[in-house]
């Protein structure tokens, strides 16, 4: 059988969303929850809380003394911001892994078809081979 006659297997798994059919806010969601769990990020917000109190502290300039009000005002802000991306994003690895299972399901009843039908010709099989045996 030439290569050309078989079909190449899919590159991806057929349950999955093509990413290029995402919409902008689905992959700015999954660029933005990205970001938000690495390192980096904690590290850049570290880095700015500390350059944030250092400055208001009257070294560079004091436009929100302590206790930092303006501050926590952006910080809620943020948080507020990061919760809604999560859920967003959240829904996104939901709906993957429904379509994922339902997937996994539809392939498990095409098994388990393909294995009842091995059993039935294995039995068939079987008793064509004990019948064969009992006439001779």
């Amino acid at each position: 059988m030439s290569d050309a006659a078989t079909p190449p297997l899919p590159r991806r798994h057929p349950a999955l969303p093509d990413p290029e059919k995402l919409t902008t806010g689905e992959r700015a969601a999954d660029v933005i929850r990205n970001g938000m769990g690495s390192w980096g990020f904690i590290i850049c917000a570290m880095v700015f809380l500390a350059g944030w109190m250092i400055g208001n502290r009257g070294v560079c300039f004091d436009p929100d003394p302590y206790p930092f009000i303006l501050l926590n005002l952006v910080l809620s802000c943020l948080a507020a911001m990061q919760g809604a991306i999560l859920l967003i994003a959240s829904k996104r690895e939901d709906q993957i892994s429904s379509a994922l299972a339902q997937h996994d399901y539809e392939t498990n009843l095409d098994a388990e078809d393909i294995v009842k039908r091995i059993l039935a010709l294995t039995e068939e099989l079987h008793a064509h081979t004990i019948g064969k045996s009992a006439t001779t």
